[in-house]
């Protein structure tokens, strides 16, 4: 997976350490497991045996970095090794000298040295540059053969800005920087690994170690995948492929046993959702926008990038809650090619939000859809077209035959424009007024939704009608609407 989403350099164990890591490491080498342009890195302590049981894990491989690390900090120098600034050194440069005699005894490998002051981040400015410059006297790295200065920040101590800063006063001061590579290494105890990461390559890093979303020690380390993604957030090509994220989430999930959170930045299931109404309302009009220009530069309100650019759709970009409002509900109809004038809209989401505050929970896709129907186009309605035909095809008179709540049929023949008047006024006593109506044509469903707009005596009421049929469809949305007025009161039969 690793080699698919595009990773060059994979650190895969530290084999003098762990019997695992160790046969691992073997069966990449033994098996042929390592493409051609990647290159695999190991860890391993300052200590002679250790070195030497690296070496012996690596034998045959063709290209591999030796990942070299000790604590330089004063506290590891005084409690952890009992040693001074000179012991330190003494340390890092008696393991380069190792490594560079087994590095002559496998030299049909091609080696890379990389060095950790692993305490680097509470290490004195001036001292982490000492024994970096003591590591390059000894290894003298050439232009063709570079050496990989990892500059961890093992523990998290300061703002990113002060890592930034021992960075780049490093980055100025190190002696043979053409022949260096500078390298960081972020871990996430405050939270702040990947700003660290950020600021240290504005500062002069080259090169960043991380994992996928953020496993490791502690806190773990500098998310790689978010890393990446700012990158592409800012126009910089990260060269991974992180075009299905999805099936990344799954598979890291897996192995390491460790859900990802919902809010993890890019990845977490909630990131691309608005639960809030007027952040709804921004993103339905936002796409609305980029219907007439879908090439041009991805802008979209509270989303930062196109969920599709990494595998994801648009499915969960709004869910509903009691914090939603009309353009939350409107989203996702529209989403289905319903299409509601705005009253209505306002007036469907004030349904739905009594719906959700009764349960004071989330209200799914498919339970709007039901409540619309329900709302909308319910069989309990008392008032039902039972028949419509059009008597004269070069005059608009038509029969329409509609049952009553007693089940009889009532029969009516009259210009189509005339249904108000004619029907529901001769069947109540309350004066009925058709202010307005809207047609909307769904190819797909080869159905027209018609939205009609009626006035029961101070009383606004709206129905819907869905027909093949355009003028079923209209009065449909008659009676749908009479009916609703019936449901709320404002009809006495």
């Amino acid at each position: 997976m690793l080699v698919d989403v595009g990773f060059k350099h994979i650190e895969v164990g530290f084999p003098a350490a762990s019997k695992t890591d160790y046969n691992y490491i073997r069966g990449l080498i033994d098996h042929n497991r390592i493409p051609k342009d990647v290159t695999i890195q190991v860890m391993t302590q300052a200590r002679t045996p250790l070195i030497e049981k690296t070496f012996e894990a690596l034998k045959g491989v063709p290209r591999a970095i030796i990942h070299l690390y000790n604590a330089t900090s004063p506290f590891f120098r005084e409690v952890v090794f009992n040693t001074d600034r000179s012991g330190c050194i003494k340390i890092a440069t008696n393991a380069v000298n190792d490594i560079k005699r087994f590095m002559a005894l496998n030299n049909e490998t091609k080696w890379t040295l990389q060095y950790s002051p692993e305490t680097f981040c509470f290490t004195e400015p001036d001292f982490g540059l000492e024994i970096c410059n003591a590591v390059i006297d000894e290894y003298q790295p050439t232009h063709k053969n570079k050496l990989i200065l990892n500059l961890p920040t093992t523990v998290e101590v300061s703002t990113p800005n002060v890592f930034a800063d021992h960075v780049e006063w490093f980055c100025r001061h190190i002696k043979a920087k053409e022949n260096i590579i500078i390298s960081v290494h972020p871990h996430n105890d405050r939270g702040t690994g990947v700003a660290t990461a950020e600021l240290a390559c504005l500062a002069g890093a080259e090169r960043i170690e991380g994992t996928l979303l953020g496993n490791g020690e502690r806190t773990g380390n500098l998310d790689i995948i978010n890393q990446a993604l700012n990158l592409y957030v800012s126009g910089i090509n990260p060269n991974l492929n992180l075009s299905n994220i999805s099936s990344i989430i799954k598979e890291v999930s897996y192995l390491n046993n460790l859900p990802v959170h919902p809010r993890h930045p890019y990845v977490g299931e909630l990131v691309f959702t608005a639960f809030s109404g007027s952040h709804q309302d921004a993103i339905k009009k936002g796409f609305n926008a980029r219907k007439n220009k879908p090439n041009e530069r991805w802008e979209i309100p509270y989303l930062l990038i196109d969920p599709r650019d990494i595998g994801l759709n648009y499915e969960s970009i709004v869910r509903v809650n009691s914090q939603s409002g009309k353009g939350g509900v409107s989203y996702l109809l529209e989403k289905n090619n319903i299409f509601l004038p705005r009253v209505l809209q306002i007036e469907f989401s004030q349904i739905i939000q009594e719906q959700v505050e009764k349960t004071g929970m989330e209200i799914s896709k498919e339970a709007i859809f039901s409540c619309f129907n329900e709302e909308f186009f319910s069989a309990a309605f008392p008032f039902k077209l039972v028949s419509l035909k059009c008597l004269c095809p070069d005059s608009n008179e038509i029969e329409v035959n509609i049952q009553t709540p007693q089940g009889l049929n009532l029969s009516f023949k009259f210009p189509e424009n005339k249904i108000m008047s004619r029907v529901f006024n001769s069947i109540c006593p309350n004066r009925i007024t058709l202010l307005d109506k809207k047609e909307a044509i769904l190819k797909e469903e080869r159905s027209t939704y018609s939205y009609v707009k009626i006035q029961i005596e101070d009383n606004i009421i709206f129905g819907i009608g869905r027909n093949e049929n355009r003028r079923k469809a209209y009065i449909e949305g008659v009676i749908c609407a009479f009916n609703r007025a019936i449901k709320k009161g404002y009809v006495n039969l």
